[in-house]
């Protein structure tokens, strides 16, 4: 499948899957969006000084990337990420300039240059490990205290946003866990609902009105 560099509203990049008009973030900033739904509306509102965090759908590493400049605690980051990237295409994306990171632009580097399948030390307070599979094929349980799920949207996939799909989330989050994602069709907040969540709307990142944010309570 075809797969364009393009900008993002925000001058961010992103990659363009022309056959799916899909992307990998949003069109309208890449990294206004990270930090709306993932990064506001997820990581701060944990208080822990240890978090886990699966990422459902590692891609270009946007998110990962942004989550080491913005936590100063103790991070143990999983990626998921069944077609990873290629190294071209990530010598094109321009997050560190864009994030004014240049300092931490070895560790931008190191994200995508370890290995998959091993746990990597990224820095002292900051661990990650990339996983090459299907999300179908994730078996968890009680280990994350945060999901950032950005797979591609259910236009496309709708596979990929079943109640199945949201039940192995379920199980992989530790009590009082939370899932963020920057959908918010009905049909996933059914399934979330479904699968065992307490689905809560909040606004959306630029360019969408609302996101969804689920949290995993066994003591209800």
């Amino acid at each position: 499948m075809k797969r364009e560099i393009i900008i993002t509203s925000d001058g961010s990049t992103t990659i363009h899957l022309p056959e799916w008009n899909e992307q990998y973030h949003s069109k309208h900033g890449a990294i206004q969006e990270a930090y709306h739904v993932f990064i506001r509306n997820g990581l701060n509102i944990i208080d822990k000084k240890e978090i886990s965090i699966l990422e459902i759908g590692f891609g270009t590493g946007l998110n990962c990337f942004i989550t080491f400049l913005e936590s100063n605690k103790n991070i143990n980051y999983t990626g998921i990420e069944a077609y990873p990237v290629k190294s071209n295409e990530i010598d094109k994306l321009n997050y560190v300039t864009e994030l004014k990171a240049e300092k931490s632009n070895t560790v931008f580097q190191k994200i995508h240059n370890t290995s998959w399948e091993k746990k990597h030390q990224i820095s002292k307070k900051f661990t990650l490990k990339k996983e090459q599979k299907f999300f179908e094929d994730i078996n968890e349980s009680d280990v994350f205290d945060l999901i950032y799920f950005d797979a591609f949207g259910a236009r496309v996939q709708p596979e990929l946003w079943t109640e199945s799909i949201f039940k192995k989330m379920f199980e992989a989050l530790k009590n009082k866990g939370i899932l963020v994602t920057y959908s918010a069709k009905g049909s996933t907040r059914r399934a979330m609902i479904t699968a065992g969540f307490k689905v809560e709307r909040l606004p959306g990142p630029p360019g969408k009105r609302e996101m969804l944010r689920a949290i995993k309570n066994t003591d209800l």
